[in-house]
């Protein structure tokens, strides 16, 4: 009996390794099958590219000699060269035209067509920041046995040629042309540094990466100097704009000191929940969380901010120190509720969480790097990222109602104006 179960054991051990074999082999059989493909392809280019070159000559000296116009043009054997395909050089043999009274070469013009690389740069950059490192550089190359073997050089050097593009694009953008109603302003680690992004929101619901700063400390001097620039590149400040941060001074200050009335706080209410339970004993933390997360729930107001009044007295006889941090900023946790628009939008605009999102996006890219060399090199990582990933972003929940948004804020200014 125990022979028997012995077999049945050894049985289902070779029924699993079978199907493992059966798998790595339908693997390895969809790469060979993709090399084959290439191999099949490069060649059948190659020779549309020496029909045409051939074409071309044909044009400007003729056929056989019987064939021939009356020219000076005459073949002239051929140079090696090479022409771009999918991205990459391949060697070929290129056939020379000669004028022969001028004794001058002549250049061919399909063949200048075809050995231009525009938008090389950007294919290998396209490869390199969605999930190959410079040290992987091989594995963007086409592996067939026409192309020449591109160096890591060569790609580092057009990775960084794509990126210096995309930086300049970013921090030149001009954004007169958004009509931004919401703003979140965020601060990002990145090796040793910060990184202070905005994230614009249109009057649609677009996400827009309007810009960022590099900084070692999220102060008042830094966010302003950053604020400004965004209006020198045209943000446009006429109209009232909706500024959602987490409890930072800095960017508090320095959005208030350019843009003035024109920003409508919005204090984040996750950041201010966990400061105010970081006081608290861990014991104590799961209640006071909900006590809090219902708070801010309230649909009006009024009945927001009667909770969170009770909380605060409960508090005072646990922790004034949670007190005290309630009692910081409590009015931006409620700027949505006292515009009467937290049922729309409270959704979006009452936590950081949209742009948190954004910064987790650009850690799936930057976390590959061991190693930050320079500022430069952030900074082109950085503005890389953010245009790469913005079309990708969705419009934000509620969008429907930023009009309304718009309205209520524009109202509220009125209102302290003819009050004061």
């Amino acid at each position: 009996m125990k022979k028997v179960k012995q077999r049945k054991k050894r049985s289902k051990r070779e029924v699993k390794r079978l199907v493992a074999v059966e798998e790595v082999a339908s693997q390895v059989g969809l790469m060979n099958g993709r090399l084959e493909l290439i191999q099949q392809l490069i060649p059948l280019g190659l020779e549309a590219v020496n029909q045409e070159l051939q074409a071309e000559v044909t044009r400007l000296v003729g056929g056989s000699s019987h064939q021939r116009t009356e020219t000076s043009l005459s073949r002239w054997g051929s140079n090696p060269g090479s022409v771009v395909l999918g991205g990459q050089k391949v060697e070929i043999e290129v056939p020379r035209v000669r004028e022969m009274e001028q004794g001058r070469e002549v250049p061919l013009e399909s063949y200048q067509q075809l050995r231009r690389s525009e938008g090389f740069d950007e294919r290998v950059f396209s490869q390199l920041i969605n999930g190959l490192s410079a040290k992987r550089y091989e594995q963007a190359s086409e592996l067939v046995p026409e192309t020449f073997g591109i160096s890591k050089s060569s790609v580092s050097r057009r990775f960084k040629n794509a990126t210096e593009k995309r930086l300049r694009e970013l921090c030149e953008r001009d954004l007169s042309e958004y009509d931004i109603v919401a703003m979140f302003i965020d601060g990002k680690h990145l090796g040793d540094t910060d990184i202070v992004i905005a994230l614009g929101v249109t009057i649609d619901g677009e996400k827009i990466p309007l810009g960022f700063i590099e900084t070692s400390t999220e102060n008042g001097t830094v966010c302003k100097d950053f604020v400004n620039d965004l209006v020198g590149r045209g943000l446009n400040v006429e109209q009232e704009i909706l500024c959602i941060i987490d409890g930072s001074k800095g960017l508090y200050k320095g959005i208030k000191a350019v843009l003035g009335k024109k920003a409508i706080v919005q204090r984040c209410q996750w950041h201010k929940r966990e400061n105010v339970l970081s006081y608290l004993p861990k014991k104590l933390q799961s209640k006071f969380r909900n006590k809090l997360q219902s708070a801010y729930e309230q649909p009006t107001y009024a009945k927001a901010k009667t909770k969170l009044m009770t909380i605060r007295t409960e508090l005072k006889l646990i922790n004034e120190s949670a007190v005290a941090s309630l009692d910081e900023g409590l009015e931006e946790t409620l700027t949505l509720h006292k515009l009467g628009v937290f049922r729309q939008l409270g959704r979006s605009f009452k936590t950081t969480n949209c742009i948190e999102n954004l910064n987790r996006q650009i850690q799936g890219y930057t976390g590959r790097v061991c190693r930050w060399q320079n500022s430069n090199q952030r900074r082109r990582w950085i503005a890389s990222v953010l245009l790469e990933v913005e079309p990708k972003l969705n419009k934000v929940s509620g969008y429907k109602s930023l009009t309304l948004l718009r309205e209520k804020m524009t109202q509220q200014q009125i209102e302290l104006k003819n009050a004061a």
